[in-house]
């Protein structure tokens, strides 16, 4: 009971962690990265050795070619996605690329790539998410229609489609927090939007939701179960229902959370952000389960009880 007795401090911290984030991505704003900007695309096979990810990454910092990104392809590969370069950028490019001649390398592909799969990935990446919320809210109002009127508590109870209004609310929570940590990477780091950045979202929405839905449905079955038992109030039964799924919900994100830090520490450094984003959306999804999504349950409740008073 000590989550839903001080709920609207857990509601407050969660409220200003949202706002700071909305505000930080206003005042500076997110690095556009090529696959929405558009830009040039180079790929290139070394014949023997493929030179080390991180020292690459280091030779192209001394170069004014702006923003560079690298991804390995194959055994021998690279690809590279830059600005648009001239005829002297690009031969700069493969120059660095062969590290000043020491590695022979052969140019499979250059040409220029425009921003409209940006666009259109932003668009599908929008409609995705609409399209899961309602199916969220749908899902939800209709698993828990049984419990919109429980006469055993003397009230009106939580109508079953809140409880899904409730659960996307959790996730705008789960994933504008992890924006508002890559936008401060992005100011301070030079950290870019780009595809990975959209999986990265997509995936916490998946992610995130799963555990509101667990801890929901073990409320459900309480308030069944305890149907009969007019003393129980909603406020203990969810109350309950926390103690009995919180230790699941940690340990369940903390095993994930672990591999996404072997793969932030020990991955390639192009899939870094994106390990970043989804641990910060494990951590504060998990933090929204728990503490936020259940006393907002608790909240609406009570909000009905005193507007059915008066």
């Amino acid at each position: 009971m000590f989550i839903i007795k001080y709920k609207k401090i857990f509601i407050s911290i969660s409220i200003f962690l949202v706002v700071l984030s909305i505000i930080s991505l206003f005042v500076f704003g997110l690095k556009i990265g090529i696959d929405f900007k558009g830009g040039a695309l180079t790929e290139v096979v070394y014949k023997t050795s493929r030179p080390n990810q991180e020292s690459l990454d280091t030779a192209f910092k001394s170069l004014n070619l702006d923003s560079i990104l690298l991804q390995p392809t194959g055994d021998l590969g690279y690809i590279i996605k830059s600005r648009d370069l001239n005829e002297a950028e690009h031969s700069l490019l493969l120059k660095t690329l062969s590290q000043d001649g020491k590695n022979e390398l052969t140019e499979t592909n250059f040409n220029s790539i425009g921003p409209s799969v940006g666009r259109e990935l932003t668009r599908k990446a929008l409609i995705a998410v609409v399209l899961v919320s309602l199916a969220i809210i749908c899902f939800i109002a209709f698993t828990f229609r049984k419990i919109s009127h429980l006469s055993a508590l003397g009230r009106q109870g939580v109508a079953s489609w809140k409880y899904g209004l409730i659960a996307i609310i959790t996730l705008l929570h789960d994933v504008a927090i992890p924006v508002g940590i890559f936008v401060v990477l992005s100011h301070y780091y030079g950290a870019e939007l780009d595809t990975l950045f959209v999986v990265a979202v997509l995936t916490i929405l998946g992610l995130s939701v799963s555990d509101t839905i667990v801890i929901f449905d073990r409320i459900r079955e309480n308030l069944n179960n305890q149907a009969n038992t007019a003393k129980t109030n909603f406020n203990e039964i969810v109350g309950k229902s926390l103690e009995q799924s919180y230790v699941r919900s940690i340990c369940t994100s903390l095993t994930v959370i672990l591999v996404l830090s072997a793969l932030f520490f020990f991955g390639p450094v192009s899939t870094k952000y994106f390990a970043l984003m989804l641990i910060a959306g494990m951590f504060f999804g998990t933090y929204s389960s728990i503490f936020l999504a259940s006393p907002l349950l608790v909240l609406v409740e009570e909000w009905q009880k005193k507007s059915k008073k008066s």
